[in-house]
């Protein structure tokens, strides 16, 4: 991984436009090929990124930049899209490269692990004709819970926990974000499924487009059959 902390300022052309006036910000390249922009903010979100397959190219700047102060141009473009990410860079602060290694991955804690395996063999829960596409489905920040296709064949990106809270929809919105950028499965709608889900988790999902699933620990793993209930 190469970390680079630079006054830059970003552009990025593709579905849409974005622009980031220059800054100091964090600069991250992963062994993946995908780069990353950060602020000292936001939580764990970056301010913008490319995502593999994609390629960076150091360039020189040109004239113009030169005359506004940038001593380099990093150039992102994705391998199958017209995407672009054009960082300015004007200093460099610092910058260090390391060596990760393997990753052993997530380790979930062990009900909210049960649960993705539960939903994933019960996935009508979601609502009839669900069906599951694939659990741990990878993206280049890390694996979706789960992707199911609804009733009409829709792509569903399904975020599981046990207590849902704010940054679960955070990092769902994440998922959808980056997933929607895929033209094979764009448009991906969202689906948070969770235990319990705090009042400020569903006024959040609800703003983003998400839907909000609570999940009966008891009835999915067969134990309590929710529908003989009297109370």
């Amino acid at each position: 991984m190469r970390v680079v902390i630079a006054r830059c300022s970003v552009d990025y052309e593709g579905a849409l436009q974005a622009h980031l006036p220059l800054a100091t910000r964090l600069l991250m390249v992963k062994a993946d090929g995908s780069v990353l922009v950060h602020s000292d903010g936001g939580s764990y979100k970056p301010l913008n990124w490319m995502a593999p397959p994609c390629h960076l190219t150091e360039l020189a700047p040109d004239e113009a930049e030169r005359e506004q102060g940038v001593t380099s141009v990093w150039l992102v473009r994705h391998a199958k899209r017209d995407d672009t990410l054009r960082v300015r860079v004007h200093e460099v602060l610092q910058e260090s490269s390391y060596d990760l290694g393997a990753d052993p991955g997530l380790v979930k804690d062990g009900v909210e692990a049960q649960l993705q395996q539960l939903l994933a063999e019960h996935v009508h829960t979601l609502g009839e004709g669900y069906r599951l596409v694939r659990r741990e489905f990878p993206t280049a920040i890390g694996p979706v819970d789960l992707l199911c296709r609804d009733p009409g064949g829709g792509a569903v990106a399904v975020e599981v926990k046990r207590r849902g809270e704010i940054d679960g929809v955070e990092q769902l919105s994440r998922y959808l974000e980056l997933l929607n950028r895929d033209p094979h499965l764009a448009p991906v709608a969202g689906v948070f499924a969770a235990q319990v889900i705090k009042p400020q988790a569903r006024t959040l999902a609800a703003d983003r487009g998400i839907r909000c699933v609570t999940l009966d620990y008891e009835a999915l793993r067969g134990m309590d059959d929710a529908e003989s209930r009297l109370f």
